[in-house]
């Protein structure tokens, strides 16, 4: 069972740009067992100085899992998962790659650069739900996540 920190809540942060999108996973963890703090921003730039806590992310918590689209305005998914992994500081947070893409290239890609691992987004929506679900269930309950170098 994965360890709740500090206050009980596990940290999620959503990288994606699509709203309908982002409903559905803030749906899709309102139905799961762990009790998660979702933050949601919408490009690759906000994602790394939300990671990085700079500006008007300064006061953000750590989060305990990423979940990454690739398509992304202003940094792709890909040059984030990269800078992720790359960082010290950052390269422990298991990266969940949502996306819509199932080109191979970018299943080889993502793994090259250390992704947790690669989901493509179903079409129907109750699909879509129950991926969010069943990612959440086994990641934010079952999977033991490293503890949090700083709160």
């Amino acid at each position: 069972m994965s360890s709740k920190k500090g206050d009980g809540v596990l940290g999620v942060l959503l990288v994606e740009d699509n709203p309908g999108d982002v409903r559905l996973v803030r749906e899709g963890l309102r139905d799961t067992k762990a009790h998660t703090a979702l933050n949601v921003v919408m490009d690759g730039e906000d994602a790394m100085r939300f990671l990085r806590r700079q500006g008007r992310y300064a006061g953000a918590r750590r989060p305990d899992l990423i979940v990454l689209d690739l398509n992304l305005p202003k940094k792709d998914g890909r040059e984030v998962l990269a800078e992720i992994k790359h960082d010290e500081a950052l390269r422990s947070i298991p990266v969940i790659v949502l996306t819509t893409s199932d080109a191979e290239d970018d299943i080889h890609r993502a793994y090259e650069l250390n992704a947790s691992c690669y989901l493509t987004k179903p079409m129907d929506l109750e699909r879509f739900l129950g991926l969010v679900k069943s990612v959440a269930d086994f990641w934010l309950t079952i999977v033991k996540l490293p503890e949090k170098g700083d709160t």
